[in-house]
């Protein structure tokens, strides 16, 4: 598990509040408490120091919402890259097909990973009306209500040749995901975005990826570049 160490430059703006706050009521401490001989906080002090506090709050509180949407969108993404990896890896070990079935027929959306198709093709386990056994389920919701399957800002597809998006942002013919025992699998794209932010422009977006290698990508799309890059960064 990766672990996450905030320097002053990019710590999260709840702990750049309360540092600030803590700062002005030393400052307001010492400025007020060299009137008296107690060396303790007069409530008048403990007053200021909390009303400013409240007002550096509210200053923070956008920055802070921003950080941490995007947050809970990266980590969604780099789970559908885990469990596309253990998908892989799956159909290798049982020398068998395995699939991700995408489902974007609930709000905020999902996917099963599974291990047999049943013998009619993937059509998604019994939550989805199928017959697919099912090995694992991933509810987006569960990182936030306002994550879902989306393009956000971005303006092409995370393909070479860039283009249109799928309607549903979910490229894969059926919206699923193969991987036969060698390792190999059907080539598409699956994109996600946080629709907490309203404005199109500002909402980040992720996607992920396979060849028919079997090779697995993740995206981030760059406005600043007007394209996708390797996600591992941020």
């Amino acid at each position: 598990m990766n672990q996450w160490v905030f320097h002053k430059a990019t710590e999260p703006a709840t702990m750049k509040t309360w540092r600030q706050a803590k700062g002005l009521a030393e400052r307001t401490h010492r400025a007020f408490g060299t009137m008296g001989k107690d060396s303790g906080l007069t409530l008048i002090e403990l007053m200021v120091a909390i009303a400013l506090l409240g007002v550096l709050v509210n200053l923070a509180s956008p920055g802070f919402m921003e950080w941490q949407d995007h947050l809970r969108l990266k980590r969604a993404a780099r789970d559908l890259y885990s469990n596309v990896q253990h998908t892989k890896l799956g159909a290798i070990k049982a020398n068998a097909n395995w699939a991700i079935v995408f489902d974007n027929s609930v709000t905020p959306g999902r996917y099963f990973v599974c291990s047999d198709d049943g013998g009619d093709g993937w059509d998604g386990p019994p939550q989805m009306g199928g017959n697919d056994t099912q090995v694992k389920e991933a509810r987006l919701v569960a990182y936030s209500s306002e994550i879902d399957y989306g393009h956000g800002h971005a303006t092409k597809n995370a393909s070479a040749a860039g283009g249109a998006f799928p309607a549903n942002d979910i490229s894969y013919t059926a919206n699923v995901l193969v991987f036969d025992s060698r390792g190999m699998c059907n080539t598409g794209y699956v994109y996600l975005e946080n629709h907490r932010t309203k404005a199109m422009a500002e909402r980040h977006t992720y996607a992920v990826g396979t060849r028919t290698n079997g090779v697995v990508f993740s995206r981030k799309w760059f406005p600043a570049s007007n394209s996708w890059g390797d996600a591992s960064g941020g």
